[in-house]
């Protein structure tokens, strides 16, 4: 079928200002650029995460995160609205699992591992796992959710209207469980840096307006410079001969989370604050596998004028059902309210191991055909440890703490709310 296109009298002022402007191509910029662009982008992970920081003695810490996670990926959300209104639907979901499995394969190894360095530099003894705190059990069944539709939309093998609608109604029931938890108690101030900790003990105007402020800095910061940076690593990209392809499914949601990146490993290195960086990152997982994919199908039905259904190929299939993989063996890590040193090892080494066979041209013979289904050979993988590890919980060997925690939670504070 014809793509159609959206007229004047089809959308409203406003959303069609918002689509013209997504659908403007990312500006040519200099491969320098990044030089400048790259330092500010640094400065405003470091306000919002000052912010975020401050903000948990204050509304629910998942809720705080949960705002972070959105302001910090939208560069992302710009860039995904650019490729569905033009309707790149073999790139929508490169860009989609790069992010993802860039953020569990990369980014929740990371905050161990920073965690684990400034551990044993202090306490001379080696960090065996990340505990959580009870609250982040909201985003461990959160994680549940996601992945429980995100198996559905894998069976029907397209992406339609009514998927993006349960999957923001799953994102709000998200927000709305967060904002029922209390804040932290002000326990542990002083280990807070100097600007956060001044911000936490100023009187309540100074402090709602220096918090307020330091959002908006950061994330006007991040729009303003995304598309300078992103432009900037294009042409890089295009100067060493990049694939259309690879450069949209890793460098653009490596540069679209680094914000992230950067305020969870800052918090990772204060040790006592590696839950709240890991759930940093988390809570940018459940932000991509519901808004951003419901985002998708919203922007792709407006630029065809009617509700459409976006359908999966071959490998579109493979790159959905690895990172569905990917996610679900993370998730059940998690289910016992922690992550180990050897789960976090396990998610990079796959991932690392599929990244770095994608980009080997297959020759012939045993090691050609690997690494051709390297991702198959991945996925299942993933598949049969999430069973195992699955198996073991029902054997009663690995415990589900979360779902035991959230059960305390939701008595306590959601459903008396």
């Amino acid at each position: 079928m014809k793509p159609q296109s959206v007229t004047l009298r089809q959308v409203s002022a406003p959303v069609f200002v918002l689509l013209i402007l997504a659908a403007i191509p990312i500006k040519e910029a200099s491969p320098w650029a990044v030089l400048w662009t790259a330092p500010l982008i640094m400065a405003a992970a470091m306000l919002i995460a000052w912010a975020a920081e401050s903000a948990q003695y204050f509304i629910a810490q998942g809720f705080a995160l949960a705002m972070l996670a959105w302001l910090q990926t939208l560069p992302e959300f710009a860039v995904e609205a650019v490729l569905a209104w033009k309707q790149q639907v073999p790139l929508l979901l490169a860009n989609l699992t790069g992010a993802l499995r860039l953020l569990t394969g990369l980014g929740w190894p990371l905050i161990y591992v920073t965690a684990a360095f400034f551990y044993r530099k202090r306490e001379r003894r080696a960090l065996r796992a990340i505990h959580l705190d009870d609250e982040h059990c909201v985003e461990v069944m959160a994680l549940i959710a996601c992945m429980a539709y995100v198996a559905v939309i894998c069976w029907k093998r397209a992406l339609a209207p009514v998927d993006a609608a349960i999957l923001v109604m799953i994102y709000v029931a998200y927000l709305l469980v967060l904002s029922r938890i209390p804040p932290k108690d002000a326990e542990g101030i002083e280990d807070l840096e100097l600007i956060p900790r001044t911000i936490v003990q100023a009187s309540r105007p100074v402090r709602i307006a220096a918090i307020t402020g330091l959002f908006l800095a950061g994330g006007a910061l991040i729009y303003f410079m995304a598309e300078l940076f992103l432009g900037s690593l294009l042409a890089a990209s295009t100067a060493l001969g990049m694939s259309s392809f690879f450069f949209v499914q890793w460098v653009a949601p490596f540069v679209s989370e680094f914000p992230e990146k950067v305020s969870a490993i800052n918090w990772a290195r204060t040790v006592k604050h590696a839950p709240m960086a890991l759930m940093n990152m988390v809570s940018s997982n459940i932000n991509q596998w519901t808004l951003l994919t419901a985002m998708l199908s919203l922007v792709y039905s407006l630029s065809r004028g009617e509700p459409s259904t976006i359908p999966f190929d071959g490998q579109q299939m493979v790159e959905l059902l690895m990172t569905l993989g990917q996610s679900l063996v993370a998730t059940v890590f998690l289910v016992n309210m922690q992550l180990a040193w050897w789960e976090a090892t396990a998610l990079f080494v796959l991932w690392a191991v599929q990244f770095g066979l994608s980009t080997v041209t297959p020759g012939a013979g045993l090691w050609g055909l690997i690494v051709r289904n390297i991702h198959w050979y991945v996925t299942v993988l993933y598949f049969v440890w999430a069973a195992v590890e699955i198996g073991r919980m029902i054997a009663g060997w690995r415990k589900p703490a979360a779902f035991r925690i959230f059960g305390v939670l939701w008595k306590e504070h959601v459903r008396r709310a």
